[in-house]
């Protein structure tokens, strides 16, 4: 499977054509756990085609720290492309994904309840071209740092 934006334009681009409303979200999903199933399931339920914008390593350590992340790309990638609610996992390698939606522009952009709408990225764009942003969501106690620190102690 091919992660780049500029290998999926004409995808986006369909997906578009076909009025099919383009959900988008982004995140590390470093370790992937049922928080995350739970909040990628309720992001597809938004719309028809379900896109993550997925930090790529080096970004991640900006995000995260230098040991972090514990999945290389690659496998993150494959982990979320195997999910039945993700539609396409693209790479971004800058430490927010704004460029990434500002060239997506999707119907629905998307983070979890623990982002006010107004300090999620990208939502002035998204807004402005007429798509809505929503928090979804949290579900307290599932976080990957808080299962690294969780296998640390043991």
């Amino acid at each position: 499977m091919k992660y780049s934006l500029e290998m999926n334009i004409e995808l986006i681009k369909k997906i578009k054509k076909d009025n099919l409303k383009i959900v988008f979200t982004n995140g590390c999903f470093d370790i992937l756990h049922v928080g995350h199933i739970r909040y990628l399931q309720s992001a597809k339920e938004l719309g028809d085609f379900l896109v993550i914008g997925l930090n790529s390593d080096s970004s991640v350590k900006i995000n995260k720290g230098k040991n972090r992340p514990l999945n290389i790309f690659k496998d993150r990638a494959k982990m979320l492309s195997s999910l039945k609610a993700v539609d396409l996992v693209i790479n971004f390698e800058e430490q927010t994904p704004l460029k990434l939606i500002k060239n997506i522009l999707p119907d629905i952009l998307v983070k979890g309840g623990d982002y006010k709408i107004e300090d999620i990225v990208g939502s002035e764009d998204v807004i402005k071209n007429g798509g809505k942003v929503i928090s979804l969501d949290f579900y307290e106690g599932y976080s990957s740092t808080k299962y690294i620190k969780r296998i640390k102690k043991h």
